[in-house]
């Protein structure tokens, strides 16, 4: 973020601005913050306008308790966030510094109802079923591949996996190294991942070897 000609500069994918604290209207910025989370992270500055002109407020000290307490109110989990107190040119501002969550999704809540937000571009839009399912395994430290299916690994070989591994390795293929590999769970069912690497796989032409 840098300041030039009493405007300030920086990417609108990373930060949002906000000439004002919206008091009555919460979700106009709570879901900004629930974005940033959900993403890579981000600012939102409070006392400067749309075309990036530092404006700033009145009482910024207000501002960061109203901002904090409602945050912990209305979403959920609580993302780390950092108030940051600006001053530029008698001018207050404040920056709301929020983290990449690890606890993926961060709803915002209201009247019953949890929303989880992304950021796309410079707008904080819905996230779509795919999206929420990916926060979900995010936060749950997952991915699609090592999701398990209710398929016995024990009705399925894995001859041109194992054949590979000692063409590529030169080492002795061991069976224990399917879970190891994430493609068997320790109760034997077949991940998604392992799904595709068994003999009888239907679902891709070609095979992709992956080392441990």
């Amino acid at each position: 973020m840098q300041i030039q000609n009493n405007t300030l500069i920086a990417e609108c994918s990373a930060y949002d601005f906000k000439e004002m604290l919206e008091r009555k209207k919460v979700k106009s910025w709570l879901k900004s913050v629930s974005a940033f989370a959900n993403t890579d992270g981000g600012s939102l500055f409070y006392g400067v306008n749309d075309d990036g002109v530092i404006v700033g407020l009145e009482n910024p000290q207000a501002d960061a308790d109203f901002i904090s307490e409602t945050i912990k109110a209305r979403l959920d989990p609580v993302p780390e966030i950092l108030l940051i107190p600006i001053e530029h040119e008698g001018h207050s501002l404040l920056e709301v510094k929020v983290k990449a969550g690890t606890l993926t999704p961060y709803y915002y809540y209201q009247d019953g109802t949890r929303t989880a937000y992304v950021r796309v571009g410079n707008e904080s839009v819905e996230c779509n079923s795919q999206q929420l399912l990916s926060l979900v395994l995010k936060g749950t430290h997952m991915t699609w591949d090592s999701l398990p299916t209710q398929v016995d690994a024990s009705k399925h070989s894995f001859i041109i996996l194992a054949n590979t591994f000692r063409e590529q390795t030169h080492q002795e293929w061991n069976d224990k190294y399917l879970e190891s590999f994430g493609l068997v769970t320790p109760d034997g069912k077949l991940t998604n991942a392992g799904l595709l690497f068994v003999d009888n796989c239907t679902v891709f032409q070609s095979r992709i070897f992956c080392t441990r």
